[in-house]
């Protein structure tokens, strides 16, 4: 799972927990920990020798968390697939459509709602993807005429896959 603290993501991997003794993996480094949690959100954590208490305050959908510890608050939030997709998608760009649509992350194509010459309009549905046991649809920013569809339904796709070009009209970028 990727933790993102402030604007920096790590890759953090949970190794072996037995009681309270914790080993995580945090981008390749390996950190044996004894964790405890006591009441109301507040963990007391043993590392290296060190004795550390943070206080852990749950945020809206159960991945967001505010981490008081050492006199100063972080702002935590666990990415898991499914989080990092929707994070992607409302970050992105949406004024300029691309001329090549590629999958995001690994999927299934549930839906194709065009062939190779179809004219799309802005805001068009091209296709439907599921990924977690999500279905998301994606739509065109821009109208296009789509060049080249190289996915049928049911098709798995890895990330960053081509699954459709297109040629985006002058008044699309």
């Amino acid at each position: 799972m990727e933790i993102q603290v402030g604007t920096k993501l790590y890759d953090v991997t949970l190794l072996n927990k037995e009681g309270n003794n914790v080993s995580i993996d945090i981008d390749g480094k390996v950190y044996d920990v004894d964790v405890a949690m006591l009441q109301n959100g507040t963990c007391s954590i043993i590392y290296d020798g060190n004795s550390y208490n943070a206080e852990m305050t749950k945020g809206e959908g159960g991945k967001h968390y505010s981490v008081n510890l050492n006199y100063s608050t972080y702002q935590i939030d666990m990415l898991d697939s499914q989080a990092k997709y929707m994070k992607m998608r409302k970050h992105k760009n949406d004024s300029v459509q691309a001329d090549t649509i590629t999958a995001p992350m690994p999927c299934k194509i549930v839906k194709v709602y065009v062939k190779a010459g179809d004219e799309v309009k802005a805001g068009d549905t091209l296709f439907t993807m599921e990924a977690m046991k999500m279905q998301s649809n994606y739509k065109v920013a821009a109208d296009c005429n789509v060049s080249e569809v190289l996915v049928q339904e049911g098709d798995t796709v890895r990330a960053e896959q081509t699954l459709i070009k297109l040629n985006v009209n002058e008044n699309g970028k």
